[in-house]
């Protein structure tokens, strides 16, 4: 039975990983639950298999390096807007993305963030490049 268990721990914990805390962002005077990624692999899994989001909930994708990021929707069957994200807070860019599709989207400068949002989120709040995200300094370092 101990080894049953010892498998379950070791299938559960990249789970765990992928995650991630959750933070409570402001823009303006928005507030958004994003659940931190900040590791490689669940960089890399991101929103995929995910159907639905609450309606100001997101995905803060934290990078160790602030540097030109991109994105795509593969295995995302949920429509999106990204915001990608200065290490001073600052949108440096906003993108719509489809569901499903290959299409790259790509900051506009160097990127330390980037969150993910349903499509739509950031127009209907008027949100737009060069506003600022609070509360970015309390999320955990990027790897």
């Amino acid at each position: 039975m101990r080894w049953l268990f010892t498998i379950f721990i070791l299938i559960m914990t990249p789970l765990q990983t992928a995650l991630g805390d959750e933070i409570t962002l402001r823009i303006g005077s928005h507030n958004i639950r994003a659940t931190i990624v900040n590791t490689a692999q669940s960089r890399e899994r991101g929103l995929m298999k995910t159907s639905r989001l609450c309606e100001n909930c997101g995905m803060l994708f934290i990078f160790p390096v602030a540097e030109k990021h991109t994105f795509w929707m593969k295995d995302t069957p949920l429509p999106l807007s990204i915001a990608f994200i200065a290490a001073d807070g600052k949108i440096l860019n906003l993108a719509d993305m489809q569901p499903n599709t290959l299409h790259f989207h790509a900051s506009r400068g160097d990127a330390l963030y980037a969150l993910e949002m349903n499509q739509g989120w950031f127009s209907e709040r008027a949100i737009k490049p060069e506003d600022r995200v609070g509360e970015l300094h309390l999320a955990p370092k990027g790897q």
